[in-house]
């Protein structure tokens, strides 16, 4: 591998910054079929809840104008099955650091949920998702109210042993303040952005594409919205942060980080095109050469210097 493309996540060392985004990849062995996917950076594996999920009722996938809508509904077999079953095979593929996202209903779930998965000795990190309703707060969601963010940062904290990165909304007025919340309760680092909520209308029935009426919006339309909140995220907090929405070039990757991501999650890409994230990495050196980059963790963040 090339030792240019390295990365620091806090204590954790990346070989590159190329991380596929929960639910668009899977656990991982799918896409080991393809190809050797310990080229990977690391593999943030599909979003896992306390119980088993279905999901969503059909239609669930939405194309939109550059992009797509999803109302998939964390569909999961359940953290039980995920950590006895998933994770040792995904381990005996792949190599690399493994990053569990975790998704709570509540305060307590969320606490289950970062013990299974420190315990899990394949986990590395913990991504927590905070964009699930807070069934015990009149439907809130975490990651739209400072202080319930920071609430459920502490409580997976005060329970894991591993690095906790938070996973921002995009669904708020100001994104820094949720950010600075989650620094300050002890997060190790931030992901974001997650996806915009929107939606499509059929025009011959008149009704809502999506069963959910409402999913979430992704793929290249995205992008400039996250470059902005992860550029604005990282002037106001010295933890690392994890670019993700809309990238799927090695320009969007380099892009992002010199907005401020000391890595990137791809994830509608994914979907269009399997080995997005394999050719994104053979790619990043030619297009270093090409710009005058040395090694990628020079740029983190230089559009703020």
């Amino acid at each position: 591998m090339n030792s240019r493309l390295n990365i620091s996540l806090g204590r954790l060392r990346l070989q590159n910054p190329i991380i596929p985004a929960s639910g668009t990849y899977g656990f991982g062995l799918e896409f080991a079929k393809l190809y050797d996917i310990n080229c990977l950076g690391a593999l943030c594996i599909k979003g896992t809840t306390v119980q088993p999920r279905y999901g969503n009722p059909s239609p669930r996938i939405a194309e939109t104008e550059a992009g797509m809508l999803n109302s998939v509904g964390l569909q999961n077999p359940g953290v039980d099955k995920v950590t006895a079953d998933i994770l040792p095979r995904l381990r005996a593929v792949y190599h690399q650091p493994i990053v569990a996202n975790i998704s709570g209903f509540s305060i307590e779930e969320y606490v289950q949920l970062a013990k299974q998965m420190s315990d899990a000795e394949q986990v590395e990190l913990i991504e927590v998702n905070i964009s699930c309703p807070n069934v015990h707060n009149g439907g809130m969601a975490f990651g739209t109210d400072p202080s319930a963010a920071a609430e459920v940062t502490a409580a997976v904290k005060a329970v894991s042993d591993k690095p906790v990165f938070v996973k921002l909304s995009p669904n708020v007025t100001d994104i820094t303040r949720i950010a600075i919340a989650c620094e300050q309760a002890g997060a190790d680092g931030l992901c974001l952005i997650n996806t915009l909520l929107g939606m499509r209308i059929d025009l011959r029935t008149r009704k809502p594409v999506l069963a959910n009426k409402y999913g979430g919006i992704s793929g290249s339309c995205i992008f400039p919205l996250a470059l902005r909140m992860v550029n604005q995220v990282s002037r106001v907090c010295q933890i690392p942060v994890i670019g993700c929405g809309g990238i799927s070039t090695a320009s969007d990757v380099i892009e992002m980080m010199m907005a401020g991501a000391s890595a990137v999650e791809i994830g509608a890409a994914n979907l269009t095109d399997p080995y997005v994230c394999m050719n994104i990495i053979n790619e990043l050196p030619q297009l270093m050469d090409k710009l005058g980059i040395d090694n990628l963790s020079d740029i983190i963040g230089i559009t703020a210097r």
